[in-house]
Parts: structure tokens; sequence; C-alpha cells
């Protein structure tokens, strides 16, 4: 019978069996694919810089005059710490969760002028496609956590400033677009058309925006908002960033990660199966 080999961190060679082998190969080819189609969406962004600021201009618009407006009202109950403050991570995931949930337009542009199919006749799983773009469409959100930092630094949002913090914001910014990306992606498949598209992008941001905890706690909502945003699962990417942004800490963090972890990894495996049928 023949058997595999694999080289493990110490230099020791360890055979393994086919069935470990042949996972071993399709998980190394797998994450190779997804690698390569990241690789692809990150040259985009450096080939066209000025989306990084298309991306800007709304959150530093909400921050700036909305965010200072109210501020000044001192309406919405916020504990300790100002308004100003307790928005900016909110207007943080609001901003990644409008520009990725139309990432499915890309798809639809991409087909029509016939790219997709390129893409996909490529030697990678569609699984890794799938991966791949979820992927680069996280890492290209990570510029608008930057713009986020900078004005920030600039209007004097009191951020709590840690390594762990910056890592824990970067690394929920990556899965949080990368789970909106790729759901997007999922109903650019179904609706096939850019004008079916917009009109299910208008329809279900302005919900998961104002059906969450980005601009006001979920303690002052009446019950019925509450038991939406408890599902929302742009709620937990606002706990996340708020917990590592303002008070450097996520009580939390353990629930807010399960969650998105789970619908990132739920989206990933119905995206995946859906584009495997897709015929080039």
């Amino acid at each position: 019978m023949r058997r595999g080999s694999y080289a493990g961190g110490s230099g020791a060679s360890v055979e393994v069996g086919p069935p470990a082998a042949d996972f071993l190969d399709a998980m190394w080819r797998y994450l190779r694919g997804a690698a390569v189609v990241a690789e692809i969406e990150m040259r985009k962004l450096r080939h066209d810089p000025t989306e990084i600021f298309t991306r800007a201009v709304q959150p530093v618009l909400w921050l700036v005059v909305f965010g200072q407006a109210i501020s000044h009202l001192r309406a919405i109950p916020t504990g300790h710490v100002d308004y100003l403050t307790f928005m900016a991570p909110g207007i943080l995931a609001q901003s990644l969760m409008f520009i990725s949930i139309f990432y499915g337009l890309t798809i639809i542009w991409d087909r029509d002028q016939g790219i997709l199919q390129k893409l996909l006749v490529m030697p990678v799983p569609r699984a890794s496609f799938v991966t791949g773009k979820g992927l680069g469409a996280g890492v290209r959100a990570t510029s608008q956590a930057v713009v986020i930092f900078i004005v920030a630094l600039v209007l004097g949002v009191k951020i709590h400033w840690s390594v762990p913090g910056v890592a824990g914001t970067l690394a929920a910014v990556v899965v949080g677009a990368s789970l909106f990306s790729t759901i997007s992606m999922l109903v650019a498949i179904v609706l096939k058309t850019r004008e079916r598209f917009m009109g299910f992008g208008q329809v279900i941001t302005m919900p998961l925006f104002f059906a969450s905890n980005a601009i006001y706690p979920i303690g002052m909502m009446p019950g019925w908002l509450k038991a939406l945003a408890t599902i929302n699962p742009l709620s937990y990417l606002v706990d996340l960033l708020r917990g590592y942004l303002v008070s450097g800490r996520v009580p939390g963090a353990a629930t807010d990660w399960a969650v998105l972890l789970g619908a990132l990894v739920l989206a990933q495996v119905v995206a995946a199966r859906t584009y495997r049928r897709i015929l080039v």
C-alpha cells in the first residue's frame, strides 16, 4: 500500500497513511489557492489606490459631522466615555459593512466582462476562490481602520492604544469584512444583475446598521429591536471593536468571536457549494 510522508516542525519525516496524506494535500491546495486569489485582490488595490480615498469619505463624515453634532446634545447615555469615543468603533464597523455588502457587484461586473469565467478556470478549488475573495476584501478593509485611527487622533477621540488592542481590532476588521463580502458574493450569484443587487444592498444595509449597537447602546432599545440586535452579526463586531479600542478589554470576547467566526464559516461553506455549481 502506498504511504505518504509529512515533514513536521522538528524536521523529522513522519509517515502518514493515504487518508491523512490526501487531507494534508487537499488543505495545502486549498490554502495556496486562497492565497493566490487574495493576492490578486490586493494587486487591484495597489493598482487603483483611489479606493482608499473613497472608503475614507463616509466614516470621516459620520465622525466629523454626525458625531460632533450629537456629542453636544448629550442625548445618548454612553456611560463614562464621551459619545464621539463611543461611536468611533461603531462607525468603523458600519463603514466596512457598507463597503463589503456591495462587494458582490464586482462579481457581477466580472461575470458580465467574462473575467469571472477566466478566474474560475484557474487550477484552484472553488472553495479557495471564495475564501481568497473574502480574505482579500477583509485585508482591503484594514485601510478603513487606519483612516479611523488617524481621524480619531485628529478629533481627540480617547482611543485605548495598545498592541493587543490594535491587533485585535485589525483581526476583527478582517473577519467582519470577510463575512459580509462572502454574503454579498453569494447574493450576487443568486440575483445575477447589478440593478437587482443594488436594490438588495439598499434594503439590507440600513436595517443591519440601525438594528445594531453601532451608534447607540442596546440597553436603550425597545424589546423588539433588542431581539434583532442580538441576532445581528454587526452587533458582535461592534462589541469587539469597542472593547479593543475604548477600554482595552472585551468581557464577551469568546462569544463575539464564536458568533463572527461561526457565521463566516457557514457563509463560506454555502458560498463554496454555490460557486462549485457554476459552469464556465
